[in-house]
């Protein structure tokens, strides 16, 4: 039969894009304590109960105590997902919570960190001590460096992480960090901006490790 160009052309059946999340699982790093002021727990039951009511999973160090346990319970206690990721020798110190879905055991702190980041889109550092602070600056030097472009967020409760930010403005004054490798990171003051800002800069710039160059640090 001749082509007929006035005939309209069959309609093909709509299809519906899928909708991807840009973040489906967020690295939680906080103290194994509670810190001296009870607004630190709250925001780590608030933070886990918001990552709960929008299906976002929850990575974080496996144990029970101080904020690190608080929000995990939060997230357990709505409904959420937890991966729970804990060196052989701190099982004892730090007990893990009984209904977290995934409990990961392994060798040694490398391993933990490594699992952690390959397990989460996104970072978010809140109260804690030497250990939190540790590994906020190893994922902001791996993002400094092109590692991954995974959004790294640090919620500074009460001006909490403003002493740090001052030591970066001075270390840029001081030519230590210089154009062409400034940090990435966010800042968020109130937890209910956290999961936002996150979700934001997670589409504006994409998700991307270098898993190849981040495994020549181990």
């Amino acid at each position: 039969m001749p082509y007929d160009s006035a005939r309209e052309a069959p309609r093909l059946p709509e299809m519906k894009m899928p909708s991807i999340k840009p973040v489906r699982s967020i690295c939680v790093y906080c103290g194994s304590g509670f810190g001296d002021d009870p607004v630190f727990a709250e925001n780590a039951a608030a933070l886990g109960r918001a990552m709960a009511e929008r299906g976002i999973n929850l990575v974080y160090g496996g144990g029970n105590v101080g904020l690190m346990g608080t929000v995990a319970q939060s997230v357990l206690d709505n409904g959420g997902y937890v991966t729970g990721i804990i060196p052989d020798f701190l099982k004892s110190r730090e007990k893990l919570l009984d209904d977290v879905q995934e409990t990961i055991v392994v060798p040694d702190m490398h391993t933990r960190k490594r699992l952690m980041f390959e397990k989460a889109d996104a970072f978010v550092a809140m109260p804690g001590g030497i250990g939190t602070l540790e590994e906020l600056v190893e994922q902001m030097t791996w993002s400094q460096l092109g590692r991954h472009t995974k959004p790294i967020l640090m919620l500074s409760t009460k001006g909490f992480w403003k002493p740090l930010l001052t030591l970066i403005a001075h270390m840029r004054e001081q030519g230590f960090i210089r154009p062409g490798l400034e940090l990435n990171y966010l800042v968020a003051e109130r937890v209910e901006e956290v999961i936002p800002m996150l979700e934001a800069a997670a589409r504006r710039v994409g998700i991307v490790e270098n898993a190849e160059m981040i495994e020549t640090k181990f």
